[in-house]
């Protein structure tokens, strides 16, 4: 049983020698899904890392999974990308453990942000509901051009550009923690 050997930290330098195998692994599950996700440069990873900005799981010190966030727009909105679980590790609920902790972690170091994700995966969906957040138009996200030509190394950006940003393959989701304080009282 994996469960029992499952490390999931917020990622520091120590961990700068997976950025390799966590490029690797994002590339294998494009090619294999066929749907887009965002190409970044190793610089970027190796960024996220020593921002204290990524979670990485490892089952007996190998390298299962990964995410990063990234604060736009501000630091009005957050987005959690980038998540990944090595093939091996995957049907263990590894990748809604990594999600947890990135939701933990861009609560604590954006309280007052909303969060958003860009997914074209259903299992993602339903962590994310799951979580909180919920279906929204593009509309909704950040207006931050940086965020957005973040898309450019997805297979799918002809979409995104040919619709002026409205639609695309992915499904954006949103968790605003001011409509969560609004729910509790």
């Amino acid at each position: 049983m994996i469960e029992n050997q499952i490390e999931i930290v917020v990622a520091g330098e120590e961990y700068l020698r997976f950025v390799s195998v966590i490029l690797q692994t994002i590339e294998e599950a494009a090619k294999v899904r066929g749907t887009g996700i965002a190409k970044r440069t190793p610089e970027y990873v190796e960024q996220k890392i020593r921002e204290g900005k990524a979670i990485i799981a490892l089952v007996d010190n190998e390298f299962a999974g990964f995410c990063y966030i990234e604060s736009w727009g501000n630091k009005q909105y957050v987005a959690n990308s980038g998540l990944i679980v090595v093939e091996k590790f995957r049907k263990h609920g590894l990748a809604r453990k990594i999600k947890e902790k990135s939701f933990l972690l861009s609560r604590e170091k954006y309280p007052d942000a909303k969060l958003f994700g860009l997914t074209s995966g259903a299992a993602v969906m339903k962590i994310n509901t799951e979580l909180g957040y919920v279906p929204v138009t593009f509309a909704e996200l950040t207006d931050d051009e940086s965020f957005w030509r973040g898309c450019q190394g997805c297979v799918n950006y002809d979409i995104l550009q040919r619709t002026n940003r409205r639609y695309c393959i992915c499904t954006a989701m949103l968790y605003d923690p001011k409509k969560e304080k609004m729910s509790d009282e």
